[in-house]
């Protein structure tokens, strides 16, 4: 019986050490009937199609961006001015580009927190401004574009006026993004300007519809929502493919250890929920706009609800054989919508307040009975986080925390699990974990 109180202490103890009360704040702070609001304002743009009229001041795109535009500036008035607001913009044509009905500016909103100590660390969250019809090149018949995607536009201008009340060490951007559904222009466009900028990008975390609870196939569920990760880099090297053939890491790209970060802070606080961790870069066939960073070797995941109704997808407003069809008000649940937002908000909040990750992690252990690796010294780091798990795991289920910045594991034989380290701060935030990039020979 003492023994087990001893370890029931120790446990208290341990998850004490790791969690943070803001972070309980900020799920808290987050407000349903502010997105709410939100999403119906967008809705009665009539359509967000990204072709569609830009003069106007209460029908189109250019009415929803100007407005999202000056939501972002009110946000940041309330916080002294501590989000830069600004349009990011790209010019396409129709000549070559088979969903482009006329030339047009791709104009993304862009609201930017900087951090307090790694200002050129970004974690970004992103809503799509624009919504579309049956058919994607009718950029005037109503597309109220409820849930897809006025709700993780919502989300993302709820995001901000939540963290916005905070300080953070890295930079964290709330962005708008355009012309999704003709092609992912808006997040290919915002990729380059960050590749030019020289940004260094901790992830992408892409919101695209999450606030439908009622699936085609009947399940109704408000508690599971998909997060979608690439297994490896689109851009990587033919040595580091090699590599992965030998040492592994299949499935320990840099986005699929965003999704796993993300998986684990959903667990750590709002063990409600069920995050479901989905190997793909997106749905099958389908693309988001976290696919444009991919491609340029960045981190991105898509957050996304479980269960769609494509009945309320891309189609146009109609009754037929009893069925509504359409993106409208009445299917969203806010409720979830909220959760999701607190998700990204707390997601957000952990990487924006945690040191650098590792940079090189070397592994070593062939033919012994331990593994070994070493790692370089991380500014901002108080200490080390060793993980490890079964190849067949998903998640990073063991760990050890050390203070040095080389350890060998005893007795754990390398060849049946997987390893990783993170940096841990002064405030017990992690980084994203980084698989071993270098072999101890």
């Amino acid at each position: 019986m003492k023994i087990i109180k001893i370890a029931f202490l120790f446990t208290l103890v341990s998850i004490s050490a790791q969690t943070d009360v803001k972070i309980y704040d900020i799920i808290n702070d987050v407000s349903a009937n502010r997105i709410k609001a939100d999403i119906k304002t967008l809705t009665e743009f009539g359509t967000r199609n990204t072709f569609s009229d830009t003069t106007s001041t209460t029908h189109g795109i250019g009415a929803a961006r100007r407005w999202i535009k000056s939501e972002f500036e009110t946000i940041s008035k309330s916080c002294d001015n501590c989000i830069d607001v600004f349009y990011q913009k790209d010019f396409v044509t129709k000549k070559g580009n088979r969903r482009v009905p006329h030339d047009a500016w791709i104009v993304n909103v862009v609201a930017i927190q900087k951090g307090t100590k790694y200002p050129n660390r970004y974690v970004i969250m992103s809503g799509d401004i624009d919504s579309r019809a049956s058919d994607t090149m009718d950029f005037k018949t109503d597309a109220p574009g409820a849930n897809d995607n006025a709700s993780g536009m919502a989300g993302t201008m709820e995001a901000a006026r939540v963290l916005s009340n905070y300080k953070f060490e890295n930079s964290i951007i709330y962005v708008g993004l355009s012309g999704e559904e003709q092609g992912l222009f808006g997040g290919a466009g915002l990729a380059k300007y960050a590749k030019e900028k020289g940004w260094e990008i901790i992830g992408i975390l892409n919101n695209d519809m999450i606030g439908n609870i009622t699936g085609v196939d009947g399940v109704i569920d408000n508690r599971a929502f998909r997060i979608f990760s690439e297994p490896v880099p689109a851009n990587e090297t033919e040595k580091q493919r090699k590599m992965r053939r030998f040492y592994g890491g299949e499935v320990d790209g840099i986005s699929r250890q965003l999704a796993r970060y993300t998986h684990k802070m959903t667990k750590t606080y709002m063990p409600e929920m069920n995050p479901m961790m989905i190997y793909r870069l997106d749905r099958f066939g389908r693309g988001g706009h976290h696919r444009p960073f991919n491609d340029l070797g960045f981190p991105g995941i898509r957050i996304m609800e479980a269960h769609e109704n494509y009945t309320q997808q891309h189609q146009d407003i109609r009754v037929e054989n009893g069925i509504k069809y359409g993106d409208t008000f009445e299917h969203v649940n806010f409720e979830y919508a909220k959760k999701l937002t607190s998700v990204n908000s707390i997601t957000m909040a952990g990487l924006a307040s945690a040191p650098p990750s590792p940079k090189e992690v070397a592994i070593g252990g062939i033919v012994q009975a331990s593994a070994k690796l070493k790692w370089n010294k991380v500014d901002g780091a108080k200490g080390y986080k060793i993980y490890w798990r079964d190849t067949t795991s998903p998640t990073w289920d063991n760990s050890r925390y050390v203070e040095t910045t080389e350890f060998t594991l005893e007795g754990i034989v390398i060849d049946n699990f997987f390893f990783g380290v993170a940096a841990v701060g002064e405030n017990n935030h992690e980084s994203v974990v980084v698989f071993p990039n270098k072999i101890i020979r």
